[in-house]
Formats: C-alpha cells, sequence, structure tokens
C-alpha cells in the first residue's frame, strides 16, 4: 500500500494537485495509507469518513432519493460521494468507495464483497467502477484500499495523456 500511496502522492505532487478521500467501507483506510507517506500533507486535503447514509447526505449532499432508489453501495451514490467531497473541500481530485466488506450485510444482488468505487477531477467526469472480492472483512477492506489508490494513479495517468 506504501508504494502505491507514495505513487499517487508523486503525480498529485507534480501535478500541484490536492486530494480528498470519501470513504464508507474502508474506513479512512485510504486517508491512513496516503497518510503513512512522509510528506503527504502537500498533496492530501482530507478524508471523509461517512460510513452512515445520514452521514453521507450531511457531509458529501449524496441526496436522500439516491440512496433510497441505488442503496449506499451503488454507483449513483460513489459518484455523488465524489461530487460531494470536491464541493466540500479544496481539493482538485477526490476518490469514493462504498461497499460491503461483511461477513453480514450481503443481498443477492450485492453480495458480500461488492464495492463501488469512483474516481474525479474538479470540472470533469467521474468514473466509476465495480468491484467484486471475495475474503474476510479485512481482505475486503484492504483489497478496496488497494483498488481505490490504484484508480487514483490510472486516472492521473489518463488525465496526464490527454492533457
Amino acid at each position: 500500500m506504501d508504494m502505491l500511496a507514495a505513487q499517487l502522492g508523486g503525480l498529485l505532487k507534480s501535478h500541484g494537485l490536492m486530494l480528498a478521500t470519501a470513504e464508507s467501507c474502508t474506513g479512512g483506510g485510504v486517508a491512513q495509507a496516503i497518510t503513512e507517506v512522509a510528506g503527504s500533507s502537500a498533496w492530501f486535503e482530507r478524508g471523509f469518513v461517512t460510513y452512515s447514509n445520514l452521514s453521507k447526505q450531511q457531509m458529501l449532499g449524496v441526496a436522500e432519493v439516491t440512496i433510497m432508489q441505488y442503496g449506499a453501495v451503488s454507483e449513483a451514490t460513489v459518484r455523488e460521494m465524489v461530487t460531494g467531497a470536491l464541493l466540500h473541500s479544496a481539493a482538485h481530485m477526490a476518490l469514493a468507495v462504498s461497499g460491503i466488506a461483511g461477513p453480514d450485510g450481503g443481498t443477492p444482488d450485492k453480495p458480500v464483497g461488492t464495492v463501488w468505487f469512483a474516481w474525479g477531477l474538479k470540472h470533469s467526469l467521474v468514473h466509476a467502477e465495480r468491484h467484486q472480492f471475495s475474503g474476510n472483512r479485512a481482505e475486503v477492506r484492504a483489497r478496496a484500499v488497494h483498488t481505490a489508490l490504484q484508480g487514483a494513479i490510472n486516472l492521473l495517468n489518463r488525465h496526464t495523456e490527454t492533457a
């Protein structure tokens, strides 16, 4: 994780960008991985840990109707989490994670290990992906942190290639 977080930090710093995180099932794990990197204050603006539906609404502005219609673990919700993180921070880029780490909480449509991610740059499109991880709670959360960091790196690399 440290290497991914450091790589992400190098990319953000080289572009003069700040990052915000909006996390649910990872409980701040992405922010923790980032802040393990010395000097991360130069590129990490803040983290939102929005574990409850109410916190997603209050802190990030996720619409109640979005959660009611699609659920907290959905593409629509993580997209709104990214938008909210960008609106409620001084960050230029945000990532969001919401999932079902288990061992309970899964449904036939969203089994344990289902995690939605979104990444976005201010004034740009938001990219979202669904992943299905196997393993216990700790393994699902660790894979989610890894995927969140890698997805941010991928977005920055794509942005650099098209800029």
